[in-house]
């Protein structure tokens, strides 16, 4: 089997070019990809560091250098519970707003872009397929 006909090798390059895409969108507002998606996953009410962290897929102490260079952008501020000092959240700044706004957009003007190329008949079998894969993936045991 080469790596060109896996079923991961297809979900890994439509991800890097959905990803690059949205790298050279966002690179035009100053930010990347990856901060975008930061940014449209902090809630007005502030989100816990360690749900970011789930959401991107890292340990807590790898987002630490990803939220340290936000709060330098002036996109983000945390706070500590007063309560536990070990919770932190990550509360969005007037200019991480501005961002967030900007980063949604963008998401949201792609997948109209696809919508408008894909049938929702088609569509909805990729979800599908995708949800099922992914829940094979977490039941995977290898031998």
């Amino acid at each position: 089997m080469s790596d060109d006909n896996t079923i991961d090798y297809y979900l890994k390059a439509a991800w890097q070019s959905a990803a690059n895409k949205y790298n050279q969108i966002a690179s035009q507002f100053g930010i990347t990809q990856a901060t975008g998606y930061v940014l449209i996953n902090i809630h007005k009410e502030g989100t816990p560091v360690s749900q970011i962290a789930n959401l991107l897929g890292v340990k807590t102490t790898s987002l630490s250098r990803i939220l340290n260079n936000l709060e330098g952008l002036g996109l983000i501020y945390r706070e500590t519970n007063h309560a536990d000092k070990r919770s932190v959240k990550v509360y969005l700044t007037a200019l991480g707003m501005e961002k967030r706004e900007l980063a949604k957009d963008v998401v949201r003007k792609f997948n109209a872009y696809l919508d408008e190329h894909i049938g929702s008949d088609e569509r909805q079998v990729l979800v599908d397929t995708l949800k099922r894969i992914n829940q094979l993936a977490i039941q995977y045991k290898p031998e």
